[in-house]
């Protein structure tokens, strides 16, 4: 089974969405900065998961792993050997800027095939993580959801891309045969997120000037889904989950007992709810028959939401 290291990049005040993602990825104890697993991610799809190393090689030292990059032979082509920053090396075993520099060269000097620092056919990373040096192939994350941070519909409480993104992750982190449904999908935040990574997803709202502006954002980034006008009540299909940022912007406000109707239809249309709140609903989210499975509280200065993981 092949093994990779992700290197991961947060703000304090992103930690607990970022964590709470990197367990929907990589199961419930995982944790930044730098994470060993046998799961195979597109790193791109995260706004947190900085680097990704596909492990070729390890050892328990820098030497170690120096002395065994002797092994690729790479013919007439070209490489580029980076050794990645985070890690989670004790304080006092630190590596300095000198001496990163110089295990990025021995490596160079062991591989068979041209080093090229500008244009190479391979980029290899070397990192310490758990007690263990890894060399392999590198890809860094090329932020892709910072493309829809601009769109032709917006209005100020919606969920920024980056946000959007790591929720439509924690709902469904494996793509393959889900299908999900944001019934209260506003201008289509999450909604332009989710289908940009391929996750099979269809929209709804109540308000048709939000659903004409969810279809038009969809449509600017050059995506297909469906978006229908209607609460979630009409819903007839079944989801594998459901992805609800509740109602409470000048455009479509819901009272409590609306909160309560889409939450126990969520539990009629849905096996698993993520739900997003400025408020307290957790009593709600029982009553509607939901066991909450995770949570975290996603900040913006201020402002703060409840995320919470249920089935």
């Amino acid at each position: 089974m092949n093994e990779f290291i992700y290197t991961v990049n947060y703000s304090a005040e992103d930690q607990e969405l970022a964590e709470m993602e990197l367990r929907a990825f990589f199961g419930p104890n995982a944790k930044g900065p730098i994470i060993k697993s046998e799961v195979d991610l597109d790193l791109n799809r995260s706004p947190f998961i900085r680097e990704k190393i596909d492990v070729l090689l390890d050892s328990e030292t820098a030497s170690g792993i120096i002395k065994k990059a002797g092994s690729m032979n790479l013919g007439e082509e070209t490489f580029k050997v980076i050794f990645v920053k985070i890690n989670d090396l004790p304080l006092r075993e630190k590596v300095e800027y000198a001496e990163r520099m110089e295990i990025e060269r021995a490596i160079g000097w062991e591989i068979t095939g041209e080093a090229d620092l500008k244009n190479p056919d391979h980029l290899f990373g070397v990192a310490a993580c758990g007690g263990r040096w890894y060399l392999g192939r590198y890809q860094k994350n090329q932020r892709l959801w910072t493309k829809h941070i601009k769109k032709p519909r917006e209005y100020s409480t919606a969920l920024s891309a980056r946000d959007a993104r790591a929720i439509a992750n924690i709902a469904v982190p494996s793509v393959a045969g889900i299908k999900a449904i944001d019934p209260c999908c506003g201008i289509g935040t999450v909604l332009v997120e989710a289908l940009s990574m391929g996750i099979h997803i269809d929209g709804r709202d109540m308000n048709p000037l939000v659903v004409d502006g969810s279809r038009e954002n969809i449509a600017y980034f050059g995506l297909e889904g469906d978006v229908a006008l209607g609460p979630i009540e009409d819903t007839k299909a079944h989801y594998d989950v459901a992805i609800i940022d509740m109602p409470y912007n000048l455009y479509t406000h819901s009272t409590p007992m609306e909160q309560q109707s889409i939450l126990t239809n969520a539990r009629r249309i849905a096996k698993k709810l993520v739900v997003v709140s400025v408020d307290p609903i957790e009593e709600m989210i029982r009553e509607a028959g939901f066991i909450i499975q995770d949570r975290c509280i996603a900040k913006k200065g201020t402002f703060s939401r409840r995320i919470l993981v249920c089935t």
